[in-house]
């Protein structure tokens, strides 16, 4: 499972959008558009936030017996890969992005946090599973994303 931070990754966005299940190009007119419409800022994760966001997801996962085989919490994206569970995926998104924005707004960030929806993909054999949890597991963020204080402007909410 994939989720990005509010504003980071639109669809239109030159890397490649994901839009029913299907990766679409980039398009400079879908990606204006959705950037007149966004509210506020790209939302991006501090150091900090990243340990609380990873903390919060291993917490519930724990509670909720949910087996998680890797995550890794990006400064715009959460990457998440796990066994399957009695609840649907819906529900255990949702419930991580949920308890996560409220950690991450007791520790003083504002307005939103998570974009609406996340992106699945299935592993179908051992093989498969680790394989994502490889890439997983080797996935960073650039060194200058890393930090998000040295960038010209930190468009971070807070």
């Amino acid at each position: 499972m994939t989720w990005t931070t509010y504003g980071s990754w639109l669809p239109g966005d030159e890397r490649g959008y994901v839009a029913d299940a299907r990766t679409l190009p980039g398009d400079e007119k879908i990606l204006e558009r959705n950037r007149k419409r966004r509210k506020s800022q790209a939302v991006i994760l501090y150091p900090q936030e990243r340990e609380i966001v990873e903390q919060t997801i291993r917490t519930q996962a724990e509670e909720l017996g949910h087996k998680l085989e890797a995550v890794i919490v990006c400064c715009n994206h959460v990457h998440l890969l796990a066994r399957r569970h009695a609840q649907s995926i819906e529900e255990v998104v949702g419930r991580y992005k949920s308890l996560t924005t409220r950690a991450l707004w007791q520790q003083g960030r504002k307005g939103r946090v998570w974009s609406i929806g996340y992106d699945k993909r299935f592993c179908f054999t051992e093989e498969d599973l680790a394989t994502k949890a490889k890439y997983i597991q080797n996935h960073n963020d650039s060194p200058l994303r890393q930090n998000p204080s040295q960038t010209k402007s930190n468009p971070t909410t807070r």
